[in-house]
């Protein structure tokens, strides 16, 4: 389904944001290093909704070349929504204030030692984006109506676990938990459904 990048669009999302109850924090997942990443709504070039996708630049020492939503470690004191704030500012020159934040999704645990916030943020005026060329190798508009295609997700077995890897299939490429996991809630966020995805693994090659 199109959804036209407008105020009711995002009243819309903003509700459905606010309907969804995020699980509480337990108590082993203290040990673990806090993150966050956006959620950024912007507008597609047909006008239509979209959320930014970031390939991230091959000179990271982490991760790199691979898709990610934008974000990072939280600082010292920051809140997810400060660190998610900050980190579209840092890496895509994206300014936005805390009124601009819909909500926010389940945290998920990685195999790296990360509890990453997925933060939902609306980004009003995103024509002047400029990333950063020493964390993002390019930028990329993703309409909600791609992720909510019938085959935009699966779900793999692998040897090595007993969950099941989810992977979202964009153009030519897969793109593994974390990432596919918080973009396939904020999917089931859009349906009214209150889907939970920590139970979701990431490939071997993520785990590191």
């Amino acid at each position: 389904m199109m959804r036209s990048f407008d105020d009711t669009t995002r009243s819309n999302i903003a509700n459905a944001c606010a309907s969804f109850k995020r699980l509480p924090e337990s108590g082993e997942r203290h040990a673990l290093k806090r993150a966050a990443v956006a959620v950024a709504l912007t507008a597609s070039g047909e006008d239509e909704t979209a959320f930014l996708l970031t390939m991230r630049a091959s000179s990271l020492r982490a991760h790199r070349g691979q898709w990610a939503l934008p974000g990072g470690r939280c600082d010292a004191g920051e809140t997810p929504v400060e660190a998610a704030l900050r980190e579209l500012d840092e890496e895509l020159g994206l300014r936005l204030a805390e009124d601009a934040v819909l909500g926010q999704l389940d945290d998920y645990p990685t195999r790296s030692g990360y509890l990453i916030t997925p933060v939902v943020v609306w980004a009003r005026n995103s024509s002047a984006i400029l990333p950063n060329p020493e964390e993002v190798a390019s930028v990329h508009r993703i309409a909600l109506e791609t992720i909510e295609r019938e085959d935009a997700f699966d779900f793999v077995a692998i040897p090595e676990s007993e969950r099941r890897v989810i992977r979202f299939h964009h153009q030519a490429s897969l793109i593994h938990a974390p990432t596919a996991a918080l973009i396939y809630q904020f999917r089931e966020v859009l349906a009214g459904r209150a889907t939970r995805v920590s139970d979701l693994e990431q490939p071997v090659f993520a785990w590191k």
